[in-house]
């Protein structure tokens, strides 16, 4: 998952400096809850309102999702490498064979 790596240690050349270690967590932890609820209007707009997907704004707002992910992981002494494998290795063993009912 060396594209994960990549990604995490470029993004977080991007994080403000001037925060301390608390604020290196808690900055990007609100942004997920902050983000996240910006890709949930675009996809309510789209399913229950009836308009056109907006699949720029989406890529957008989950690459904001993306970055704020990689600097709560790496905030936490955390990689999104190992957070990937870990949850393929759990998808695996709740569906070995894929998803069914």
């Amino acid at each position: 998952m060396t594209e994960f790596r990549r990604y995490q240690q470029e993004a977080l050349r991007t994080r403000n400096p001037a925060l301390d270690p608390a604020g290196r967590l808690l900055d990007p932890a609100c942004g997920l809850a902050e983000e996240a609820g910006e890709v949930l209007a675009l996809v309510r707009r789209h399913v229950l309102v009836g308009r056109p997907l907006d699949r720029d704004r989406l890529a957008e707002e989950l690459g904001d999702l993306l970055w704020c992910l990689a600097a709560t992981a790496d905030a936490a002494g955390l990689s999104l490498d190992a957070i990937a494998d870990g949850n393929l290795a759990k998808l695996a063993a709740r569906h070995p064979q894929g998803f069914s009912p």
